[in-house]
């Protein structure tokens, strides 16, 4: 049985949303800690509406904030554990993101994933197994589990652009391109951007890579 996530929105700052962007918050945050994103992007994405999901499960580091699932160098979780809580927040996320879409009257093609840290392991687990593929995968200082699974497990391709601190102290660098390797060896379209001197957070000019990834992804007018 799939769990319910609670979410916070913004609307499309035109009035009329005909695309979507989900923002995944990291571990022991909540959606919140990304949805002030909205606020730089929405002006760029006038027709775009922002969710921002809460994780299932209360962090266990964090007991303010939420967690995807346990992650065992940080809270002393079992991989087997950590496993299974990805596997239950995958069907979790999947339920919440063909609801939203439902209420939206939109389709996958209309919507993009955009994780940060932990948000960015679940879109790059969710994405790619899910039915029908997303306009695209933005994600931020994150890293690709269980790469071997890849190729044989995704059913559709997004794009995918991926971002990441060179100072990132908590996840190292070097998974982004472990994660663009794995990626385009199964057959993704990957773009990347490294943020000079940040460290585990979002800088401005990732953020505008990401802006100019999604303008083009969810079909707006480059003259606009």
């Amino acid at each position: 049985m799939t769990r319910a996530l609670d979410s916070k929105h913004r609307p499309a700052v035109s009035g009329t949303t005909r695309s979507l962007v989900v923002f995944l918050h990291g571990y022991g945050a909540d959606g919140a800690d990304l949805l002030g994103l909205a606020d730089p992007l929405g002006p760029h994405l006038p027709d775009t509406a922002f969710a921002a999901p809460d994780a299932p499960e209360r962090s266990t580091m964090n007991p303010m904030g939420f967690q995807w699932f346990p992650i065992p160098w940080i809270d002393g979780s079992s991989q087997e554990t950590a496993e299974a809580g990805m596997i239950a927040a995958a069907g979790d996320l999947n339920a919440f993101l063909d609801k939203l879409l439902d209420d939206e009257g939109l389709t996958p093609a209309q919507m993009v994933l955009f994780g940060f840290s932990q948000g960015t392991m679940m879109a790059l687990q969710v994405a790619p197994r899910r039915a029908e593929p997303v306009a695209g995968i933005v994600g931020f200082s994150g890293r690709l589990m269980v790469p071997d699974a890849l190729e044989d497990e995704a059913r559709v391709r997004p794009p995918v652009l991926l971002v990441h601190g060179d100072a990132d102290e908590v996840v190292p660098p070097q998974s982004l391109p472990d994660a663009a390797n794995a990626l385009t060896g199964a057959g993704f379209e990957v773009y990347a951007h490294v943020m000079k001197g940040t460290g585990h957070g979002i800088a401005p000019d990732g953020l505008s890579v990401a802006l100019a990834f999604m303008r083009d992804k969810l079909g707006y007018d480059q003259a606009d």
